[in-house]
């Protein structure tokens, strides 16, 4: 692949929040999961793993108790005389971290318990970092996976958006609903389909406004 078709799917790659009636098929799916595997992690760890929810109904019903809790975290501010920030809750983000009911897949991103050489060998016999510290490892590398689903998914001409909504609103029902372990990381939601838009870039900083090349 020349460089700059390899630019072309990077630039214009979008978060989409609206799709067709399309199905995805299960081979999508799969290749689309394939080329996530590829990502690089923390010696091999491959602390990643996938959960494909293609079922319409269940995807409305892991919605509906995103906004459930979203409106007890704001029955909760109204109380606490936060009135406008429990409007803004509802009204702005609501909408925001709820966009995937339309999508006829959710993907959710999950990391696995981080184990390394490293860490079995030298860092647990030192007691050298927390259990944060290594939940965070496992988390970084599923990230990295992440990214390679979405512009996959993307070469494909299907659409993605990652959202952490129900993650941030909702973990504990999310977990109970797909039955996902304790051990594992719960990352991100993302949304996939057939685009039913096509959004216009949105503005990015400068190479020069974010890079520091120290020679």
């Amino acid at each position: 692949m020349e460089f700059k078709e390899f630019m072309e799917i990077i630039q214009t790659r979008r978060s989409i929040r609206d799709f067709t009636e399309d199905n995805v098929s299960t081979q999508d799916i799969e290749e689309i999961i394939d080329c996530a595997r590829f990502a690089p992690s923390d010696t091999n760890s491959q602390t990643w793993e996938f959960i494909a929810v293609v079922n319409r109904d269940k995807i409305k019903q892991i919605e509906e108790f995103t906004w459930e809790q979203l409106h007890l975290k704001a029955a909760e501010a109204e109380k606490q005389g936060l009135g406008r920030e429990a409007k803004l809750l509802v009204k702005s983000f609501g909408p925001y971290a709820t966009a995937f009911s339309g999508a006829p897949v959710l993907i959710v991103c999950l990391s696995t318990p981080y184990a390394s050489k490293f860490r079995d060998r030298i860092f647990d016999p030192l007691a050298f970092g927390s259990p944060e510290i290594w939940a965070e490892e496992g988390l970084k590398s599923s990230c990295l996976a992440s990214q390679n689903l979405m512009l996959a998914a993307h070469a494909k001409g299907l659409a993605t958006c990652p959202m952490t909504g129900p993650v941030l609103l909702a973990e504990e029902k999310l977990r109970e609903f797909l039955d996902i372990p304790e051990d594992r990381g719960v990352n991100m939601v993302i949304a996939l389909g057939h685009p039913a838009v096509s959004p216009k870039a949105t503005p990015r900083k400068e190479v020069a406004e974010i890079l520091r090349i120290v020679d």
